[in-house]
């Protein structure tokens, strides 16, 4: 069993910033890619940022120059710098990995989903 986590988010001022948090905890063989997703009311879920095992990085063009995103290989977890935040930052973010776990000597494979959290900018 994999247990995903993410913590964070919260109401900040236009201009403020946030830090986004998301760990990984179970029977892990190896975690892959992971990533940060928004989704706004009425829209579909749309990817934020991605990081590689290698570490290569990927960003949306909305939040290139103000969002970092980064990981920690030792504590499986993945973080999401949010900087220079505008209101239509506004969203429900969601931290994504694709992780091989253990099961019963083998090795399986699935994509695992935070519980979501709610990002408010607004004055």
């Amino acid at each position: 069993q994999v247990q995903f986590v993410e913590s964070g988010g919260g109401l900040v001022q236009p201009g403020g910033s946030l830090r986004l948090s998301c760990a990984a905890s179970g029977s892990i063989f190896s975690i892959h890619r992971m990533g940060w997703y928004l989704q706004a009311p009425g829209k579909q879920r749309e990817l934020v940022a991605s990081i590689t095992s290698g570490g290569s990085i990927n960003y949306a063009d909305s939040v290139k120059g103000r969002f970092t995103i980064s990981r920690d290989n030792a504590k499986n977890a993945v973080y999401l710098q949010m900087s220079s935040l505008k209101p239509e930052d506004t969203a429900v973010y969601y931290c994504n990995a694709a992780i091989s776990y253990l099961v019963s000597g083998k090795i399986g494979r699935n994509d695992y989903w935070g519980q979501g959290t709610q990002v408010t900018v607004s004055s």
